[in-house]
């Protein structure tokens, strides 16, 4: 086949999709035959020479990866090179054309090479599905939670975290210079051959080692705090290879699962079943625990997943505690009637959020036009950091309100239950809100097994 292209990346590119895999040499362009002002442009910049050689690396991998979908890859990458060239020697445009091309490309590779559930897999899942029924006869308000308590990884593990200078206070944290307990020579000698330091926001991140994949040497799990307004941290699994720790792509980069901190309801435990070790990984809402078998050390594609529905008795506590205020209210009986009838109007097992919003909950007076009917229709417009479960209209005597059932995606304690709150208002009065405290009792009612790609992630 001839070939005639001048750019230097586009040569390397397409290469990768006539020699094999193996053989696909993550090279970047050639800029001693640069002649475009795009071209020039980028062996000028250390940065665009920098993509340009990841972006190389993707491709040459994705092609190996898609030995059948090469010709449809070649297309939309000389697609895209004509793109990127007509920023022409403008920096900021190209960088952005690499940005969207690498992020499209990343995707695409990581579904090519994502793990697929074998038999064990299916089994396992099989295994935990029977093991919550079992509970959920037993204890149908922590089901879950049991069955994963005698299934937790407890043994094995080394823990430690990065650690301030004690005569500097005000610097971020660090990864330890002084071998922490636990933590055996050989584990120390990969830990620095690895440069490992995953500090986060003001450097903090933990770290924890395990044997994954049973081969006698434990594996590195890095939990990255990132804070930002979801309070993330993102949790890697790196497997030990030789004298040093790598990723499931044989780099140091991607993670397993995150967990949000303030927007979210979720959580992950270490866990054994059918000799092999999983993360169960756990985001819930409002009326379901979703659970997710996740295979470290491998890029997570579809995995096993169980749901666990529960239903919730709801109430008004006549008795209304403010922790803040530090007060306690005895609601009349006349309101807590018209509140607990209100509550009886949203679902006691799955969230609705807003509703349809097709008619109005309070009458609207004819004095109410335009835009100003719409306080009529709902009590608002939710926030990342809480779940709507449904709106209701609240009549108290003659006088209608709007109220609105909230809760923390499902949040739940022995001792106080459903996390949930009822807040009314008067339409179009949005700084008059009352809020009343709801008790939830839950009762698991359903278990679902299946294979599926993680959902839910609550803002993750």
């Amino acid at each position: 086949m001839n070939v005639n292209i001048r750019n230097g990346s586009s040569l390397i590119a397409l290469l990768a999709l006539y020699v094999p895999a193996a053989q696909a040499a993550p090279a970047g362009m050639q800029c001693d035959r640069a002649a475009s002002g795009t071209e020039i442009a980028i062996c000028a910049n250390e940065d665009l020479r920098r993509l340009d050689s990841k972006l190389s690396a993707v491709y040459g991998k994705l092609a190996g990866a898609q030995a059948r979908q090469r010709a449809p890859l070649r297309q939309a990458q000389l697609a895209w090179l004509k793109t990127r060239d007509q920023c022409g020697a403008d920096k900021s445009c190209i960088h952005a054309r690499y940005d969207e091309r690498l992020a499209a490309l990343q995707a695409q590779l990581r579904e090519a090479t994502a793990y697929k559930p074998d038999s064990v897999d299916r089994q396992a899942l099989e295994d935990l599905r029977q093991a919550v029924e079992a509970q959920r006869k037993a204890d149908p308000v922590f089901p879950l939670e049991k069955a994963l308590d005698a299934i937790r990884i407890q043994a094995g593990l080394t823990t430690f975290g990065n650690v301030k200078d004690d005569k500097q206070p005000d610097d971020d944290a660090h990864f330890p210079k002084v071998r922490p307990t636990g933590v055996t020579s050989d584990d120390w000698r990969a830990l620095q051959a690895s440069g490992i330091d995953a500090g986060g926001e003001n450097g903090f991140a933990s770290y924890t080692l395990l044997d994954i994949d049973g081969d006698g040497q434990r594996d590195l799990i890095v939990d990255t705090y990132s804070g930002g307004t979801g309070l993330f941290s993102y949790v890697s699994a790196l497997r030990r290879e030789g004298g040093r720790f790598a990723g499931a792509d044989g780099s140091e980069g991607g993670y397993l699962y995150s967990l949000n901190g303030r927007g979210a309801n979720q959580a992950a435990d270490w866990v054994r079943l059918r000799g092999r070790v999983y993360v169960a990984y756990r985001s819930s809402y409002y009326g379901v625990d979703n659970l997710y078998l996740l295979r470290p050390l491998t890029v997570v594609g579809e995995v096993p997943r169980l749901a666990v529905h529960y239903r919730y008795q709801l109430s008004i506590p006549k008795v209304q505690k403010d922790e803040e205020k530090g007060t306690v209210t005895t609601l009349d009986s006349t309101l807590h009637g018209a509140l607990t009838r209100a509550l009886g109007q949203v679902s006691s097992e799955v969230a609705r959020d807003v509703g349809t919003m097709d008619k109005p909950l309070c009458p609207v007076p004819d004095t109410v036009k335009g835009d100003d009917r719409g306080a009529y229709y709902s009590y608002g417009p939710g926030h990342y950091t809480f779940e709507i479960v449904g709106d209701m209209p609240v009549w108290v005597g003659r006088q209608c309100y709007i109220g609105q059932l909230v809760d923390w995606f499902g949040g739940y304690s022995p001792k106080d239950g459903l996390f949930a709150q009822l807040w009314m208002r008067k339409p179009e009065e949005d700084a008059q809100t009352q809020t009343y405290s709801v008790k939830g009792l839950r009762t698991a009612v359903g278990i679902k097994a299946s294979i599926g790609n993680v959902e839910g992630d609550n803002g993750m």
